[in-house]
């Protein structure tokens, strides 16, 4: 795929007297405790023969830089990334799109009702071609969304996306959804909601405790361009970067989800929306922290998955059989670079 440069346009979040935003690298940021009161916005649910060795000045053979393992594939769209900037190292799995089906491990919602039962989603919403994975969106509120798993708890996460403009209420989003589906008590990380027309704002939504309290941020960037939307959880600090740049944080651990977390894909509907439009990923990479546990639920390969476990419990996590954790298993190892 060619490369192409994302645009980069970071203004300042200003939240208790703290920036947590800036056009160029800066020192970790103060903890983000501005809620959804201070700063009103709309509250949601949710890889013959050898080449020759290259040689020194003299002849001798010069020595091999080695690879940088955090580096992003060679045909990527994103090239500033978090993983580079912060020396992440290699992921523990990553997904590519090189083919013309939706990875196994990747699980198509539906066919259900969409985001706060408005629209559908359902899985033809949901293509791979051109080396992206894509989620189409339609005037009439059918689109979807889609969840990798397994999941975890705590770890690093970054994803290479970019959106299309829309035209009222159809959201693009990457988040962090609980496995045992049990929101709101399990919470819900919302590292990157774009729900302007324009795609030029992006907005961050902690959802944490019974009563779906929520904390917020928002960045101004161009994410009709592509760009590389990382989060960092540990258990001290939740971080999130686009383009290497970091722009919201927050260190109330008593808001972090406290157990293990998918990552997903959404193009929510919310009502009133005129298509189309689409989101895009070019690819997703998940890294595995000291702290980190893995999830016990999962979802077998090749699976669907559900945004309404009421109503679908088949399509919730669950424990794995033995062959379903096998092929699960074999999966992961082919993933693991």
């Amino acid at each position: 795929m060619a490369v192409l440069a994302a645009t980069l346009a970071l203004s300042a979040v200003t939240t208790a007297g703290a920036s947590t935003a800036s056009a160029a690298p800066t020192a970790p940021a103060a903890a983000v405790t501005r809620t959804v009161a201070d700063d009103p916005a709309p509250p949601r649910d949710d890889s013959g023969a050898a080449a020759p060795a290259p040689t020194g000045p003299a002849g001798g053979t010069a020595k091999a830089t080695p690879a940088d393992p955090a580096a992003p594939p060679a045909s990527s769209h994103c090239t500033e990334t978090a993983a580079q900037e912060l020396g992440w190292g290699a992921p523990a799995r990553e997904s590519g799109f090189d083919g013309t089906t939706v990875p196994p491990d990747w699980h198509p919602y539906g066919p259900e009702p969409g985001h706060n039962k408005k629209g559908t989603r359902t899985p033809e919403a949901v293509t791979v071609a051109d080396g992206a994975m894509t989620i189409s969106a339609d005037a009439d509120g059918n689109t979807g969304a889609v969840s990798w798993h397994p999941g975890q708890k705590y770890g690093r996460w970054e994803a290479c996306v970019k959106s299309d403009e829309g035209r009222g209420g159809i959201n693009a989003l990457l988040l962090l959804w609980p496995v045992a589906e049990d929101f709101p008590v399990g919470g819900e990380v919302d590292w990157m909601e774009i729900m302007d027309d324009s795609r030029q704002k992006t907005s961050f939504f902690l959802h944490y405790g019974p009563g779906n309290d929520q904390d917020y941020g928002s960045v101004k960037h161009d994410s009709t361009q592509w760009s590389a939307y990382a989060l960092e959880w540990t258990p001290e600090k939740i971080t999130a970067y686009v383009n290497g740049k970091e722009w919201y944080s927050n260190t109330d651990t008593d808001q972090f989800p406290p157990r293990p977390m998918n990552m997903t894909m959404q193009l929510d509907y919310f009502g009133n929306a005129g298509g189309p439009t689409a989101m895009h990923m070019d690819w997703a990479r998940q890294w595995a922290l000291p702290q980190s546990t893995v999830a016990t639920l999962s979802l077998p390969p090749g699976s669907a998955a559900t945004g309404q476990p009421r109503d679908f419990p088949d399509r919730k996590p669950r424990e794995l059989s033995e062959p379903e954790q096998q092929a699960q298993t074999a999966m992961l190892a082919r993933e693991h670079r």
